[in-house]
């Protein structure tokens, strides 16, 4: 039987070709309360309803109830959600949500709800991720029981889908007290539109940080951001008299991007 064959033709394949895609990579995280206590007694307190998500994706849950710490700090309930999925071709979905009800500082600043919530779709359109607020609020948040009513500017990421117009954004508010810091490669700023309240002390031209005598400096709702990634603190408290401490309330953090980035 005569047998025959064919040549083997070699087609050249380029390096590019025969590196693998790098897959979608989620990220989000988020923690109800943390921080350290110095005086008059150094305590630190490990973050009360933390967790983070998976890099496949999917979902994750923390919890945390009746958090009291020496008559200083105390919270009812709390809770984080953070969830990542794919819904469709290269469409990426992340979320993370930390709620926080019945918590009292020191007797001085109360909230009977604070809820911090970050939603992120990564797509063509928006390739660093649109990273948006819509939800996250105060509830009753009192300071040494005059109500504090904080107006949040939830269009301000829908606006600035990217960092780079975030930057130039935060960079034509710089003397709105607006503004903690900005570079090159990150931005810090809030959510606050304004504050209204018959509280002593507070900026009225849409600053975000309240001096409370006696007790310490309050910062309200602050981004941190960088391209392609947003961290939202919904309460940051340096406290320096009688007591001192440094806390973080409601802090939630997302977006997934390819491993390593561009």
């Amino acid at each position: 039987m005569k047998e025959y064959w064919a040549p083997f033709r070699f087609t050249e394949v380029s390096p590019m070709a025969r590196i693998p895609r790098i897959p979608f990579h989620f990220h989000a995280e988020g923690h109800a309360f943390s921080g350290e206590i110095h005086h008059p007694f150094w305590y630190p307190i490990k973050a009360k309803a933390s967790t983070s998500l998976p890099t496949i994706g999917g979902h994750a849950m923390a919890s945390y109830e009746n958090f009291q710490c020496h008559e200083f700090a105390s919270f009812k309930r709390a809770h984080t959600h953070v969830s990542g999925r794919q819904v469709g071709e290269k469409i990426y979905e992340t979320h993370a949500t930390t709620t926080i009800e019945h918590l009292d500082i020191e007797g001085v600043l109360t909230a009977d709800r604070i809820v911090c919530r970050l939603s992120s779709t990564h797509d063509p359109r928006h390739p660093e991720g649109l990273i948006l607020a819509n939800g996250t609020r105060f509830e009753n948040l009192r300071i040494r029981g005059h109500k504090v009513e904080v107006i949040l500017r939830h269009k301000l990421l829908e606006d600035c889908d990217n960092f780079e117009k975030l930057h130039r954004k935060v960079e034509s508010e710089k003397k709105s007290g607006k503004i903690a810091s900005v570079d090159d490669g990150a931005v810090i700023c809030t959510l606050v539109e304004r504050i209204e309240t018959d509280l002593p002390n507070v900026p009225k031209d849409g600053g975000h940080v309240i001096e409370v005598e006696n007790f310490g400096k309050v910062t309200i709702a602050e981004i941190f951001a960088v391209a392609g990634s947003r961290t939202v603190t919904m309460l940051h408290l340096e406290l320096g008299s009688p007591q001192t401490a440094n806390l973080t309330v409601a802090e939630d953090g997302t977006n997934g991007r390819p491993y390593p980035p561009p």
